[in-house]
């Protein structure tokens, strides 16, 4: 008969530790999103995959204050700033404006990515991306 410890068969349960939890779909307008020292979180999402002129412009004003709130520590803050100056001109002619609004939303996830404007140039780009699409 062998002596010693039991280990129960224990499972953790959902909610519980340090991490952060998103629940729901990553298609769905909204998230639940559960943690700890959670802040400055953005998030925009569009159900039907597609972004009007009018959201890219919200979010081009958000990132846009975003920047300068934040533009001591940007390495690359004055090409950010003249991303947000030809994407508002591309804005108003989409259609002519599409290579280079492309070019924007391929390359602002690079120029951002590690940042304290990570988030809202993240969003930016998506929303230019969305509205091409």
């Amino acid at each position: 008969m062998p002596i010693g410890r039991r280990r129960p068969d224990h499972t953790p349960q959902p909610g519980h530790g340090a991490g952060i939890s998103i629940g729901g779909n990553n298609v769905a307008p909204l998230q639940n999103v559960v943690g700890q020292n959670i802040s400055h979180v953005h998030q925009a999402a569009q159900a039907d995959g597609t972004t009007d002129v009018d959201s890219v412009r919200a979010l081009l004003v958000a990132f846009r204050e975003d920047l300068d709130r934040n533009a001591a520590g940007l390495q690359h803050a004055e090409a950010l700033r003249a991303m947000v100056g030809t994407t508002d001109g591309s804005l108003a002619a989409p259609a002519e404006g599409a290579t280079t609004l492309r070019g924007i939303a391929q390359a602002l996830p690079a120029l951002v990515l590690g940042t304290a404007v990570q988030q809202s140039g993240e969003a930016l780009a998506h929303a230019i991306s969305g509205l091409l699409n």
